[in-house]
């Protein structure tokens, strides 16, 4: 290389780590508004439910009736305490639909087996195309569960074929893996009884690895001491009672997860449905509903319940997490340039100025910007282009911010909803905050750049999920491992 090219290159890399250098600086001046914002609406939302008798809600006539639409495919490790745990749920006014999307392994048959299900004639409004019903099913000895068998069609599809058969005012729609806490649903439908101007509601999502499960409930909740494990628990504690709690009052959230959400039923029929053809049907079915209402001119409030808790297994291996992740970033992509005209669109209010550009240019933009700063830093160091200061300034904008949010989350946890009662715990979970920033991070980073990659290339596989199955104690083992692909 000649002394001009080599000069040349030096002042690329400088500049191009001054660019991602800004670009983090704004960042972090973002998430500490959304901070601030989560920090003030957890304490509003404790003030406001402080002694408020969610019991009364069991007895009312006024409890609107809810319907669970749960897909399940080749969920066989945790088919059984899942369905039990939504059974056994505190709401007065339940409906349980469970759709097995076209399973090959025993999940029903262990339906069949487990809840005593008979066969009914499969009559309904079909109001949502969905694959093909082959039969429903009744338990003798629940009589608010009903099982509908259907040809595969993905999760998506699974959960219209929900809606064409539920019969409440609200559904909830979960993943068949999910455990639900007895009394999240009376949390969960306040902002309805509240309020007539709540489109939907969503939940925080845990991570049930490592906690002791029985009947289908989370009842001794403890912090993975493997690391794979134990960096999501810090994840999702942090994309919840940090990022989506401080949407609540920065124009509401964009997304609620697919494991566990709450919509007027009817609302969902009028604008078709969730969409087969997206990787991110949980993302996808809110930004379809917050258009449709701003175009409608009818309310359009998506809101945050931090205390309505739903428990998930987790991935606790590379090759399956990696799945996981390139598929979420994929999906962001394809959601977000399927809805490309609300970006800056004035028409949509705060969802088109400030809500959609944060989701591009803060969520969607983020592994493109820090892989590209890490190998500027990198070759920058090499050839001398940048100082060890410099360097240092860098690493603390891009990760030492990261840590304070994460311990922060944990902090937010232990002020308010305290899940994790021993000591021990609480130290294994900061330990994992502290750790993640060292490979962890790096690895969502090149896993998210395969999803846009994907994205590129219009790939829409979706991946498979191994489930090992809820820890019990030893007399009630969740059944053998199992495989999901939806």
């Amino acid at each position: 290389m000649t002394p001009a090219w080599y000069a040349i290159y030096q002042v690329v890399l400088v500049r191009t780590n001054w660019v991602v250098l800004v670009y983090f600086l704004f960042v972090n001046t973002f998430y500490f508004v959304l901070l601030v914002s989560a920090a003030w609406g957890l304490r509003q939302h404790l003030l406001d439910t402080r002694g408020e008798t969610r019991w009364r809600v069991l007895g009312s006539r006024v409890a609107p009736r809810i319907s669970i639409l749960a897909p399940a495919h080749n969920e066989v490790a945790t088919i059984g305490d899942s369905v039990r745990s939504l059974l056994t749920l505190y709401y007065p006014n339940l409906e349980v639909v469970l759709v097995n999307d076209g399973s090959t392994d025993e999940t029903l048959t262990v339906l069949v087996k487990e809840f005593e299900l008979v066969p009914i004639h499969p009559i309904y409004r079909y109001q949502v195309k969905t694959k093909p019903v082959r039969s429903l099913y009744v338990s003798r000895t629940h009589p608010n569960l009903v099982v509908v068998d259907k040809e595969n069609g993905g999760k998506a599809d699974a959960l219209n074929a929900g809606l064409n058969l539920a019969t409440g005012r609200l559904v909830c729609a979960i993943d068949a893996d999910t455990l639900i806490e007895a009394d999240a649903l009376q949390r969960m439908v306040r902002p309805f009884l509240a309020s007539d101007g709540v489109l939907a509601a969503g939940g925080t999502i845990r991570v049930a690895n490592a906690s002791v499960v029985k009947g289908g409930r989370v009842i001794e909740p403890h912090a993975p001491r493997r690391p794979l494990p134990g960096f999501q628990v810090v994840e999702y504690l942090r994309a919840f009672l940090f990022g989506r709690l401080g949407w609540n009052n920065l124009g509401d959230n964009l997304i609620i997860s697919g494991a566990f959400g709450l919509f007027p039923r009817q609302t969902m029929i009028d604008i078709g449905g969730y969409e087969p053809a997206t990787v991110a049907e949980d993302f996808d079915i809110v930004v379809r509903l917050r258009r449709h209402a701003y175009e409608q001119k009818t309310p359009h409030r998506v809101v945050f319940i931090p205390d309505s808790v739903a428990w998930t297994e987790a991935p606790e291996s590379l090759r399956i997490l990696a799945r996981q992740r390139d598929r979420w970033h994929r999906g962001l992509a394809e959601v977000l340039w399927r809805h490309r005209r609300l970006l800056f669109n004035p028409a949509y209010g705060a969802l088109g100025i400030v809500v959609y550009p944060c989701f591009v240019f803060v969520e969607l933009l983020a592994p493109i910007v820090e892989a590209l700063g890490l190998v500027a830093m990198a070759l920058g160091l090499t050839v001398g282009a940048v100082d060890t200061s410099f360097a240092v300034l860098f690493f603390l904008c891009a990760y030492g911010y990261g840590l304070i949010l994460g311990v922060f989350a944990l902090l937010l946890d232990e002020m308010s909803y305290r899940r994790y009662e021993q000591v021990s715990d609480r130290l294994i979970l900061l330990g994992w905050a502290l750790l993640e920033n060292f490979g962890y991070r790096q690895l969502t980073v090149v896993w998210r750049l395969k999803g846009l990659i994907k994205f590129l290339r219009g790939k829409t596989d979706w991946g498979v999920m191994e489930r090992r199955g809820f820890r019990e104690p030893a007399a009630h083992r969740a059944l053998a491992s199992g495989k999901r692909l939806s």
